[in-house]
């Protein structure tokens, strides 16, 4: 962070596009003032796209005077700028092109005008009339959120700072301008940005801030999915999303937007033995995930192909994190005692899977091929960990290959990154085995066993060859010439896969129809 006076601010600023947001306002007699985020990054010397201006006056309509500030930009820019009005909600943008080096990029400039604003108790939707820019920093969600720069020309550069945020900022605090109860129970998403932010920006919740988090959690329920699905993606990207998961259950928000999660974190003991925790190991295995991050090898292969300006890396990664975060979310229904084993949890992950698209379901989140690798990971995550607990052999690993197919590489990631014992001897053990796991992996691939792990003869030519509808024993079959080449007892040759056949149907009642 870097503290800046108000003459440094104005050199800051000192770019075309906000001299002519100064001359436009300053030709309509109006103040404006950049605020928020873009503020807030330039004193963690962060970069910052977007720009988001408030104009303070009195329009034809309430809040409309930041509509008046952005048409009279529009008008100076001309042909190089879009200019978009949204007139129900008194705010307008304007896109243009920045010249960057030698490429020309895109710019956003969200106009509002400065307002005050009302709720009711079971809505976030406010009610609006003009305001003075101190009652627009009233109704901002943070205190490092609510400084703003003044853009007019006789001002330009006077940060305006009511509530200390930049003294937050230095100390690492994230704490709501006005008593927390009043701005988390106005909009009850800021509960999700509290966390965010302070996940985000590795900062610490003000106690009074976090109280109010946990006295107004049940709040969250108006939020729609959709938007609470977006905050928590934004934890899951943060460079320790941990630390936003540990925040949510503190606060309680955790209970009720994931409860399945939070039920994990118990501790039960029985005749002086105790399981772990699976709620610390899950954010554990979370950070450990979230590591390879600072490689250029990033895991999540739904999105690999995705345009985007990461390349799809990061948002691919996502998903990734999401099969970490839910990979041990059966054990809660899965937990037994057994009196010689002690706690077992026997096919939490085959149960973990099955709760993945009601969890994907209820937070908005995609029911698509990212879901479906999800839930594949977490169905698959104790495969790797049972063949590096034995003889890793040559017949296993191929059908850990076919069962993950293109997931094999982010399966294996998400399997080491759930090695969290404290015992290093054991641990060494299993990397070890895993290590060997991946180079038979590399083999297999290098000899394009994938392409040879399907037989030649099926499904539908065993259902033609013994005049069979889809069946129990179609299935049987199937898997009979699946399990022999996967095993590498006969070669993936239609010759002794037909000889089989006629052997398993014979034991099935079925080669009369030979």
């Amino acid at each position: 962070m870097k503290l800046y006076s108000d003459e440094e601010l104005a050199e800051i600023l000192d770019k075309e596009i906000f001299h002519q947001i100064s001359e436009a306002a300053d030709h309509l007699g109006l103040e404006c003032y950049v605020v928020g985020g873009y503020v807030r990054d330039i004193f963690l010397e962060r970069p910052s796209d977007d720009i988001d201006v408030v104009v303070v006056g009195k329009g034809e309509q309430p809040v409309s005077v930041g509509i008046l500030v952005a048409e009279e930009l529009k008008r100076r820019l001309g042909r190089k700028a879009h200019l978009s009005v949204f007139r129900n909600f008194g705010t307008a943008q304007v896109k243009y092109k920045e010249e960057k080096g030698k490429r020309r990029e895109e710019r956003e400039i969200e106009f509002v005008g400065a307002r005050k604003e009302s709720y009711s108790h079971d809505s976030r939707k406010p009610i609006v009339e003009d305001g003075t820019l101190e009652d627009d920093q009233n109704r901002r969600d943070f205190t490092i959120n609510a400084m703003a720069i003044c853009l007019n020309k006789e001002r330009f550069g006077e940060l305006v700072d009511p509530f200390n945020g930049l003294a937050d900022l230095e100390d690492g605090i994230i704490a709501t301008p006005l008593e927390p109860d009043i701005t988390f129970s106005d909009d009850p998403l800021r509960m999700l940005r509290c966390i965010r932010f302070a996940t985000q920006l590795n900062f610490r919740i003000e106690d009074e801030t976090f109280q109010a988090l946990e006295r107004m959690a049940s709040r969250i329920e108006i939020v729609s999915a959709e938007r609470i699905g977006v905050e928590l993606n934004k934890i899951m990207m943060a460079p320790h999303p941990s630390i936003g998961f540990e925040y949510l259950q503190r606060s309680g928000l955790l209970q009720i937007l994931i409860p399945e999660l939070a039920a994990l974190d118990i501790v039960e003991k029985k005749n002086g033995r105790a399981h772990k925790n699976n709620f610390y190991h899950t954010l554990e295995v979370l950070e450990n995930v979230a590591a390879p991050l600072l490689s250029p090898q990033v895991g999540g292969r739904p999105d690999a192909q995705e345009a985007s300006p990461n390349g799809g890396r990061m948002e691919g990664a996502l998903w990734l994190r999401w099969a970490a975060l839910l990979h041990d979310v059966g054990k809660t229904k899965t937990k037994r005692w057994d009196a010689t084993a002690g706690w077992t949890f026997h096919n939490h992950n085959y149960v973990g899977a099955k709760m993945v698209p009601q969890i994907f379901r209820r937070l908005a989140l995609p029911l698509d091929a990212k879901m479906k690798y999800v839930q594949k990971l977490v169905d698959l995550h104790m495969r790797p960990i049972a063949i590096a607990d034995e003889e890793v052999t040559d017949s296993a690993v191929r059908r850990l290959l076919n069962d993950a197919g293109e997931d094999i590489d982010d399966l294996m990631t998400l399997c080491e990154a759930d090695i969290t014992s404290k015992n290093e001897v054991r641990k060494k053990i299993f990397l070890e085995n895993f290590r060997m796991v991946r180079e038979k992996l590399a083999d297999l691939k290098q000899k394009d066993y994938v392409r040879l792990l399907q037989p030649v003869i099926d499904g539908n030519e065993i259902m033609e060859i013994f005049h069979l509808q889809p069946s129990r024993e179609v299935g049987i079959l199937k898997q009979t010439l699946k399990d022999a080449v996967l095993d590498n007892r006969v070669p993936n040759e239609r010759e002794p896969l037909m000889q089989l056949l006629q052997e398993k149907a014979k034991q099935l009642l079925l080669n009369k129809n030979l």
